[in-house]
């Protein structure tokens, strides 16, 4: 599921998956990528080990770094929609400002109308630019296995989910790499 925030409005895209980032509006029926601020088609399944978090000082470790957060935001939020908790403390681990926002309200939207995720979003990120402290990254959110529920099992809508053009941006807050912007275009975009 996501939700999506387009500069100051929220807007909740109908998707058969309560999950993604809490944040996907126009892709996932409330849930996520939003932010005002993404593109293969090659989506992988995230990852299930933890991200590792130890700073590194070589050039470029920024980028891996920060698309290690930007997968781990996914995974967390996925988690989350399994039960459309809105209050997780997973969605902070990895997720801050407008995305982590973003999340929290999909999220709430899902558990007002009784809606859960099953599944998990594939996300292939790739740099768009980055600096020292932040990375630009484009995506394209493959949400077709991360379908929304009704309390009783059957599936919120027909709508078998698709692809979804995203973008983030990823920045050093406190020494820990966090996803602050996600913004998720229209179910097709990508």
């Amino acid at each position: 599921m996501l939700w999506v925030t387009e500069c100051g409005g929220w807007v909740s895209t109908a998707r058969s998956a309560v999950a993604l980032l809490a944040a996907a509006s126009a892709a996932l029926t409330g849930l996520f990528l939003g932010g005002c601020a993404a593109d293969s088609s090659d989506a992988k399944s995230l990852p299930e080990r933890t991200v590792d978090t130890t700073v590194s000082r070589t050039p470029g470790a920024q980028n891996g770094e920060a698309l290690g957060a930007y997968r781990a935001m996914w995974r967390d939020l996925a988690l989350a929609s399994q039960t459309s908790d809105p209050a997780s403390p997973l969605l902070d681990d990895h997720a801050t400002g407008g995305a982590l926002t973003l999340m929290r309200y999909g999220l709430q939207k899902s558990r007002k109308e009784g809606l859960v995720s099953k599944g998990s979003p594939k996300v292939d990120p790739h740099v768009v630019k980055a600096s020292a402290n932040k990375v630009v990254l484009e995506d394209c959110v493959d949400d077709s296995g991360w379908l929304q529920y009704k309390a009783n099992g059957e599936l919120k809508d027909d709508v078998p989910g698709g692809h979804v053009r995203t973008e983030a941006t990823v920045r050093r807050v406190e020494g820990v790499w966090k996803v602050t912007d996600l913004y998720a275009h229209e179910t097709g975009s990508c």
